[in-house]
């Protein structure tokens, strides 16, 4: 079982922004010193939602500040990258951190930030293949051209690569990981044999389906038989540690809906689209339902019982839900020191 933290930065009512990276730093240190797996870094842009605007920028920041850990973006939304400049930036943390880096992407949303960063809504809508696979060449090869309808280009030489050999002897690029929440970009991941990253809404049941699709479409698309039972998906969720009955949850429907009510609320679409919000009091009671939300044991119960479940043994939890640092730094020691050797 590899656990790790899930970091929003997520600026709760009250705070500005610099507190709420101030914490997202704090706790992706507090999870190296906690011997937790990795830290996840999620991407948002204008919103209070997230306030880290560049998951690749804050990566190497932690990958500075830290020696062990796995640091990987959950995730950098591709259609506001130019898949080359992203390749890149992936190549670059690499390298330099000796392999730590893990480049998640995703589609993202309907957003104004597609009107901001001038990818537009086909980028969203069509793009997110041709992209993809543009990254991917990136990462994989010496020389690459664009030749697909967004993006065109001679054929430039690839600097630095991102396959080159490592100190310890290996010469794989970096970890990618595509965030799934539709069929159609499970079968996308699926054919590319990549891993998935799963939200944290999604329940036991639709993840093991979400991965039977995954392991169907790998198998249909050719890929050999080790990458389609070895694929280390991710899977979302919140982790809140406390001693008690209900402690835990009331912790958090005390504090998450008033962040989700503010950060929800300020998304824009960019075509004006009709959205509905979820009932921030409602989403956090069931995400305390799904997750691992509770004193230790129950924690740990409800990961190995995912992980049972779905076959998934990674996970990306939040632990910022109490908007608090001291009791999100104190969340992330217990989840190291109480919940993780009840999983060995």
């Amino acid at each position: 079982m590899r656990i790790g933290t899930f970091v929003l930065a997520a600026q709760f009512p009250g705070q500005g922004p610099g507190e709420a990276l101030h914490r997202a730093v704090r706790s992706a240190e507090a999870a190296e010193e906690s011997g937790l797996d990795s830290v996840w870094l999620a991407e948002h842009h204008f919103v209070p939602y997230g306030v880290c605007p560049s998951a690749t920028t804050l990566a190497a920041l932690l990958l500075g500040r830290t020696r062990r850990i796995r640091v990987g973006t959950a995730v950098s939304v591709l259609p506001n990258h130019h898949p080359v400049a992203l390749a890149e930036q992936a190549a670059l943390l690499h390298l330099t951190s000796g392999g730590r880096f893990s480049l998640g992407v995703g589609r993202g949303g309907p957003w104004v930030d597609l009107e901001v960063f001038g990818g537009g809504l086909d980028a969203y809508e069509n793009g997110f293949p041709e992209s993809l696979g543009l990254l991917l060449d990136w990462l994989r090869k010496p020389r690459v051209a664009g030749r697909g309808e967004r993006f065109g280009f001679r054929e430039v030489a690839v600097v630095p690569r991102a396959d080159e050999m490592l100190a310890d002897g290996a010469a794989q690029g970096p970890e990618v990981i595509v965030a799934c929440t539709s069929p159609k970009t499970v079968r996308l991941a699926a054919g590319r044999g990549l891993p998935m990253l799963l939200g944290m809404h999604c329940g036991d049941e639709e993840k093991a389906e979400m991965v039977a699709l995954w392991r169907t479409a790998a198998r249909e698309a050719g890929q050999p038989p080790e990458v389609v039972e070895g694929a280390a998906h991710v899977s979302a969720g919140v982790a809140q540690i406390e001693d008690g009955p209900g402690a835990a949850t009331e912790t958090l429907v005390k504090t998450m809906p008033g962040w989700l009510r503010q950060g929800l609320d300020a998304h824009v679409t960019v075509d004006g689209r009709h959205r509905v919000m979820r009932d921030p009091v409602a989403y956090t009671e069931l995400l305390c339902g799904l997750h691992p939300v509770g004193p230790p044991q129950v924690a740990a119960d409800r990961l190995a019982a995912t992980a049972e479940r779905t076959g998934i043994s990674r996970f990306a939890l939040l632990v910022e839900g109490s908007g608090d640092l001291a009791a999100t730094e104190e969340n992330v020691r217990r989840l190291g020191a109480d919940v993780l050797p009840l999983l060995t």
